[in-house]
């Protein structure tokens, strides 16, 4: 991952990585999500376990948002986290977009972990 002081002035855009999940899907984490879940209001203690956020959605167990049905929790358990916490969650959303020729595909990202 880029560190903190080069995405803060906006000169890393776009995708991180993508990534295909246990059904199929590409996932993708962008630059502006990876700085949004490491910043200090969020979740800075997640920014060790970056290659754990990745294996969390190859591998790890999915269950639908009760409330929002195009969100996903991705969940998996590491033994190497910080002491009380057990599992690495990311939240990930699938939408339809729009590209710049007018076709509807399909967006699958990750918003929080």
């Amino acid at each position: 991952m880029a560190n903190r002081s080069t995405k803060r002035h906006g000169r890393l855009r776009g995708k991180i990585w993508t990534q295909r999940d246990r059904f199929g899907n590409d996932i993708y984490l962008t630059h502006e999500r990876w700085d949004h879940i490491i910043d200090p209001d969020n979740h800075p203690d997640v920014e060790p376990y970056g290659d754990h956020l990745r294996e969390t959605i190859r591998l790890g167990r999915r269950k639908q948002d009760p409330v929002i049905p195009n969100a996903y929790k991705y969940y998996r358990e590491f033994a190497d986290l910080p002491e009380g916490m057990n599992h690495l969650v990311a939240v990930v959303v699938f939408r339809r977009a729009t590209d710049p020729n007018g076709l509807m595909h399909e967006e699958k990202f990750i918003v929080t972990a």
